[in-house]
């Protein structure tokens, strides 16, 4: 038997969370290893599922969480033994899979990463999928030629986990940092401290452009947002500019001119961390370890029991919620 968090959905379509002991029967058989969760980590994917929202999941009951950080308890891969540290990240884990809001997990052996040499359990989990993002979204604006002397980077939800990182990432490698927050007043100073050099209130770009091109202001842009906001700063980013698009907290749809493709040559890259190959992900994680300023990373962290969580699902939807939240298990 093992604690965990399930969501449920009524005959007539309410999902609701629950806490309780669970039998190990409950986890999947075609998992590979079985893993004691010590931490897991809460992502606005989670605030949804959690909620019912997004059609994320489809098969209930289910275990969500996306990602999670633990020790091999038992293994049917040669690649893992009991006692072996590991991530798990992507893969849909949490969503179509058992997740990681649960003292247990059982996965399939290729979708787990070892714990990279020089990172505790706990910070894998501050970091997370959001700094495997972010430093996804740093090798797409490097790709494209964006260094530290091309100009201001934008940061989008920049209060939020994946934001916070970003700023964070940004700032450590000499970017001269933009973030946008609509909560500047509440988390403008934590942005400050991160290294953001300016700080960007949200309702500048909530409004569609009036015209396809605006004055050219950005280098590049980590965008957690899209909507209207990333159709607003594609027609501020200067000449060769790049967006690495990340999110949708914002809204699904763009509204966006073809003109600043044509007429400046800019780029919008879209990341996926979730369906990364094994390779990419243990190359990003130990970049990670050697460029993160990794004594920094309890300023943004705040962490939570799992009875706590229902309530913390719902605060990262509202916004509520800054840094990165990690469940203890």
């Amino acid at each position: 038997m093992f604690r965990g968090l399930t969501v449920t959905k009524s005959d007539d379509g309410v999902v609701s969370a629950s806490i309780g002991q669970l039998d190990d029967s409950f986890l999947p058989e075609e998992g590979e290893v079985t893993i004691k969760v010590h931490y897991a980590g809460l992502n606005y994917k989670d605030g949804l599922c959690l909620n019912g929202l997004g059609a994320l999941i489809r098969d209930y009951p289910r275990i969500p969480g996306v990602e999670c950080a633990g020790e091999v308890l038992e293994s049917r891969d040669d690649r893992y033994k009991p006692g072996d540290k590991v991530v798990m990240t992507g893969w849909r884990f949490g969503e179509i899979w058992h997740g990681g809001f649960a003292e247990k997990a059982k996965v399939k052996a290729d979708w787990l990463v070892p714990l990279a040499d020089g990172l505790s359990l706990r910070q894998s989990m501050i970091l997370g999928t959001a700094a495997l993002t972010a430093i996804l979204g740093l090798q797409a604006l490097e790709k494209c030629g964006i260094t530290k002397d091309s100009g201001e980077v934008l940061v989008t939800g920049a209060a939020g986990g994946v934001g916070s990182l970003s700023v964070l990432l940004l700032a450590a490698h000499g970017y001269e940092v933009a973030a946008v927050s609509g909560r500047i007043k509440e988390a403008g100073a934590y942005l400050t401290a991160l290294g953001a050099q300016t700080l960007v209130p949200r309702a500048e770009l909530a409004e569609p452009a009036k015209k396809p091109l605006e004055s050219a202001r950005w280098a590049g842009c980590i965008d957690n947002v899209g909507g209207p906001m990333l159709g607003r700063i594609i027609g501020q980013l200067k000449y060769g500019g790049t967006v690495a698009s990340i999110g949708n907290a914002g809204g699904n749809d763009l509204p966006a001119s073809i003109l600043p493709f044509l007429l400046r040559g800019v780029n919008v890259l879209g990341i996926d961390s979730v369906f990364q190959p094994y390779q990419s992900c243990v190359d990003g994680w130990n970049r990670l370890v050697a460029e993160f300023p990794l004594d920094r990373l309890e300023e943004m962290a705040t962490e939570i029991t799992l009875d706590e969580l229902p309530e913390a699902g719902k605060k990262i939807l509202e916004g509520q919620t800054k840094g990165r939240w990690i469940i203890a298990l």
